[in-house]
């Protein structure tokens, strides 16, 4: 039995490059809440965090960056070349991850709850699930993706693959294995059977209730919002493409797809049909949206506010932070939409906080303008 009365939790692990960010993505779509240890055991090293003072005076000052952060390489060339240090960093930063996760899976409305870490096995979080998934891939498809996603060279690569366990025997402790080596399709469908095995009552997949809930909401007005499924990804390719507005050539069915294993796509319906469609990501407490495309001649000023405030609502209720949103210049010009809406225009080095900074960076684009707000105040990990 799970810490957490009325909830069946998940423990998602698996070797470094298998892949266990986008099975918890997919769980995610399937209606889980989904909890990276990992990011916020980066979280609790930030000078914001609890363990940031433990680990300088472990570490040294040779860690930090110009501006007083732990530089998370120069970390991780430390102890991944030193098992003791490693077991010192672990015996700092898990206490506070644990308590971070306790307190998301407390106030999360979600019945399954997905724990993404890779020590799982190893650490006292083990005992806090009810079922054990282990993700796994070839060790020729874990040097490419750590080579091509990471920039590791082929040297780094294998000294990070071979300070972990070998997957062979976390698979053996697992009650599911997902296999990652070929495609997100086969991966999807491994996904789906285990998840129907797990809840054989379930419908499919589900959505975040704020959505359920909006399709009711919006009929007043002739909208509503909802969640796609990998099966409509022809029809968000070819809404994307008929507007014009995706920048990137033709997008294909197949990319769409591909695009599920990282994000979720919300849908704005009238009676007329599609309307308008975002791409949203959920990642360590952060939303980004980086895809807003609206059907030629819509007028911003109706649609926009209503596609908005579904995706904020289901953040919240995801427990976010602060909401990003991506658009195009043209679209970022409406300022007094925005402002109206609480949003305002940053750079990415403009935020303060390392979570919400990284994220930024990582999803901005030289074309596009970044909007940002603020959905809560409290932060998850504090300092001690």
């Amino acid at each position: 039995m799970s810490n957490w009365p009325g909830k069946f939790v998940i423990g998602l692990t698996g070797n470094i490059a298998t892949g266990k960010s986008v099975v918890r993505r997919m769980l995610e779509h399937a209606g889980a809440f989904g909890i990276d240890a990992d990011a916020l055991s980066h979280r609790a090293i930030e000078r914001s965090g609890p363990a940031y003072q433990a680990v300088v005076q472990s570490f040294g000052k040779y860690i930090l960056k110009e501006d007083g952060e732990i530089e998370r390489k120069k970390l991780g060339q430390v102890v991944f070349s030193d098992p003791e240090a490693l077991k010192l960093l672990e015996s700092i930063i898990h206490p506070a991850v644990r308590e971070g996760i306790d307190h998301l899976a407390r106030r999360s409305p979600h019945q399954v709850i997905v724990i993404e870490a890779i020590k799982l096995l190893e650490s006292p979080l083990r005992q806090m699930c009810d079922a054990i998934w282990v993700v796994t891939a070839n060790e020729a498809v874990q040097l490419a993706r750590l080579k091509n996603k990471r920039g590791m060279s082929v040297d780094e690569a294998r000294k990070r693959m071979a300070s972990q366990s070998p997957q062979a025997e976390k698979a053996a402790q697992a009650d599911t294995v997902i296999d990652n080596s070929v495609s997100i399709e086969m991966t999807w469908q491994q996904v789906k059977d285990a998840w129907r095995k797990l809840f054989p009552n379930a419908t499919g997949e589900t959505v975040p209730s704020r959505l359920r809930g909006a399709v009711t909401a919006g009929l007043a007005n002739g909208m509503q919002v909802m969640r796609a499924r990998p099966r409509q990804a022809e029809d968000i390719a070819s809404f994307i493409n008929a507007n014009g507005n995706n920048g990137v050539g033709q997008l294909e069915p197949a990319q769409v797809v591909n695009a599920f294993g990282e994000k979720a796509y919300l849908l704005l319906h009238t009676i007329d049909g599609l309307k308008a469609l975002l791409g949203w990501k959920v990642e360590n407490l952060v939303a980004r949206v980086d895809d807003l495309h609206l059907e030629r001649g819509l007028p911003y000023t109706e649609y926009v506010p209503f596609l908005v405030s579904e995706v904020e609502q289901a953040s919240r209720e995801l427990q976010c932070e602060v909401i990003l949103l991506f658009v195009s210049p043209a679209l970022a010009a409406h300022r007094d939409l925005w402002l109206g809406l609480g949003y305002e225009e940053r750079l990415p080095s403009e935020l303060q906080v390392t979570a919400w900074n990284e994220a930024a960076q990582e999803a901005a684009t030289p074309e596009g303008v970044m909007l940002f707000k603020q959905l809560r105040a409290d932060r998850v990990l504090r300092p001690i």
